[in-house]
């Protein structure tokens, strides 16, 4: 077999691998033999594991996307060889075709086969069961699907580039007309891409959750108390608070509930939120939210926790309902919504808002508790999960600010670019693992994947303010990051968690994508695994705030309690 290429004996080939003059008789869709070896190697490739189950569908469009992504270096690869041999391309024989399609279909099948145990692998960690054996089926024929839709959207982009280079060389060179050509068409790609179909999803889908912002979630009621927003004497009125703050202002665990689990008397919790329709800014949102916390008495209170929300203004019930349970009611929350999108949109489009709005939350809170006298003031918490992390880390410059500034924090599920997550996770101490860093022996933030074990380093002190991310070793938020692309993380190469196979391996390109397929599943899974953070909370927070008198038989009921929903 020679690495040029020639067509299929019912198609075309690309124009490198075609005499020219019948470069001008090509069809959309046509294969060269470097570009299938190229797919088929990557198509192969798509059915390792990575961090989550897939079902048929998903592994399909995997497949179709790295198999694409696989021909295009095939046929990249030809061209760069054919240039060091100095030779035009050559038309393969037939028996070159025969080889592959056997070798392909050999291959194909056992890369398949597989799979399949690999996925029975990570369902077995995770404890999932479902499984669609008819979606596994078709998981190839949708992988062909969306390799051809790619390679026609391609070729179609490469079309427009050489009638647009064929236009310009009436005007300038021919060399001139090739470079200016492809600047223009990458233009016009990115574009089209980031500006027209990305913003227009985006608005699409900000307006459709706006109308859903005005609504209020079954069995939601407006409290009689005033100790929470939207209450008697509320600065932030009711309808104001939108979809996800309507739902953490009128749940959690009433006074009897805290009371029958601590079996001593416990106060009510305040709660307090502005949605994005009580204010037109964040900083005036905080300001509000931080006002009504005053009013209801929040700074009077033991303990004060500041959440910054995920994306569409949400609230883990699990985070604050833990928190309320183990300081006996004596606490008091705030958070404000940045965004209607959820949290997938959001953390593509809406990074700026999550850390405006972390920062204005925090300083309008820390702005009154700094001018309380010492003794008077309550213990400040800072705590967010997914987007919300990020949110929360903005407000603070490093881990000395953390410290000085906050009696605790507590992060769950880090998005893998949070500027503190990184600083700490990048400069951890030697032999310390990326999935559960040591960062200054520990001194102030630690890391852990299961709260209820004893959190490293065991043999040095905790003392202070106590940092603490949790993060699963499953989780594709905490894991995915561009450069995947190109460079194998440390977490990779590394001893896998508990809930991740030991038959993960890093390859450029193929891995990003299967992770990147992993987002929007994050939260698909059992709890504890992926994205998918609950009674990690108690004990999390236990660590954390070390509340006294609180037993190992009353955190396992408090784990059941929040694993039923609170």
């Amino acid at each position: 077999m020679t690495n040029s290429a020639a067509p299929v004996p019912t198609t075309a080939g690309d124009d490198e691998d075609r005499p020219v003059e019948t470069a001008a008789h090509r069809k959309l869709l046509y294969a060269t033999l470097p570009g299938c070896w190229g797919a088929l190697l990557f198509a192969c490739l798509s059915f390792t594991p990575s961090l989550l189950p897939r079902g048929g569908l998903l592994q399909g469009m995997i497949c179709g996307i790295t198999a694409a992504i696989g021909y295009g270096l095939g046929v990249f690869a030809a061209f760069v060889w054919r240039a060091f041999a100095d030779r035009g391309p050559r038309r393969p024989r037939r028996v070159s075709w025969y080889v592959f399609l056997i070798t392909g279909a050999v291959l194909f099948a056992g890369a398949f086969s597989a799979g399949q145990y690999w996925q029975h692998e990570i369902r077995a960690l995770m404890g999932v069961s479902e499984y669609t054996i008819a979606l596994v089926v078709l998981s190839p024929v949708v992988a062909a699907v969306m390799f051809c839709l790619l390679l026609a959207v391609g070729r179609g982009v490469r079309g427009l580039y050489h009638w647009l280079a064929a236009q310009l060389e009436r005007w300038i060179g021919h060399r001139a007309a090739t470079v200016v050509g492809w600047v223009a068409v990458v233009g016009l790609v990115y574009t089209v891409v980031s500006g027209v179909l990305l913003g227009g999803l985006v608005g699409i889908a900000n307006k459709a959750f706006s109308v859903r912002d005005t609504m209020t979630p079954e069995g939601i009621q407006q409290p009689v108390t005033s100790l929470r927003s939207g209450g008697p004497e509320s600065v932030v009125p009711w309808d104001s608070l939108g979809w996800q703050g309507r739902s953490f202002i009128g749940s959690g665990p009433s006074t009897e509930d805290i009371t029958r689990f601590a079996a001593r008397p416990a106060l009510e919790p305040i709660r307090t939120y502005a949605g994005l329709a009580s204010f037109d800014d964040s900083e005036s949102r905080a300001a509000a939210a931080v006002e009504d916390l005053r009013r209801a008495g929040g700074f009077q209170r033991e303990n004060l926790l500041v959440v910054t929300t995920t994306g569409s203004g949400w609230v883990d019930p699990a985070l604050v309902d833990s928190f309320e349970y183990l300081t006996g009611g004596d606490a008091a929350t705030v958070a404000i919504q940045y965004s209607y999108l959820p949290s997938w949109i959001s953390y593509l489009v809406d990074q700026s808002k999550a850390r405006q709005a972390g920062r204005d939350l925090f300083d309008a809170v820390y702005d009154v508790w700094s001018k309380l006298p010492q003794g008077n003031r309550p213990r400040l918490f800072v705590a967010g999960e997914s987007l919300g992390a990020f949110g929360g880390e903005t407000a603070f410059s490093g881990e000395h600010d953390l410290r000085n500034r906050t009696a605790g924090t507590l992060f769950a599920g880090p998005p893998n670019f949070n500027t503190l997550f990184r600083e700490f996770s990048d400069r951890r101490d030697p032999d310390s693992l990326e999935i559960e860093p040591v960062y200054k022996n520990g001194r102030t933030v630690r890391f852990t994947n299961d709260p209820q074990d004893r959190i490293p380093p065991t043999d040095r002190p905790w003392d202070g303010t106590r940092v603490l991310y949790l993060m699963h070793p499953s989780d594709p938020i905490v894991w995915w990051s561009p450069n995947l692309i190109f460079d194998q993380p440390d977490w990779i190469g590394q001893p896998p968690g508990r809930d991740v196979l030991e038959d993960m391996v890093w390859m450029p390109f193929v891995t990003f994508w299967q992770i990147t397929a992993d987002l929007p599943f994050s939260t698909g899974v059992p709890a504890g695994h992926g994205h998918k953070y609950t009674t990690e909370y108690v004990d999390g927070w236990n660590v954390v705030m070390q509340p006294a008198g609180v037993t190992s038989e009353q955190l396992t009921a408090l784990r059941a309690i929040i694993e039923a929903g609170g």
